[in-house]
């Protein structure tokens, strides 16, 4: 089955992603200005209502040290 403390891990890049940039105590628009996404791909992204093309989430994962 799962290892203690598994069950809470994401489970694919885009749910780490999310709780990466949910996690990372600043705001989306100081997000949006260091990583050069938008603030409005940032929120829809975060709510799930989109994806990332690779070299989004490339540049997000950089920004929050991935």
């Amino acid at each position: 089955m799962y290892a203690e403390g598994e069950m809470n891990k994401p489970r694919n890049i885009e749910e780490q992603l999310r709780q990466a940039i949910l996690g990372a105590g600043v705001s989306r628009y100081a997000m949006a200005k260091k990583t050069g996404v938008s603030e409005g791909i940032l929120s829809r992204f975060v709510r799930g209502e989109r994806t990332l093309r690779l070299d989004t989430a490339a540049r997000l994962a950089a920004a929050l040290g991935l």
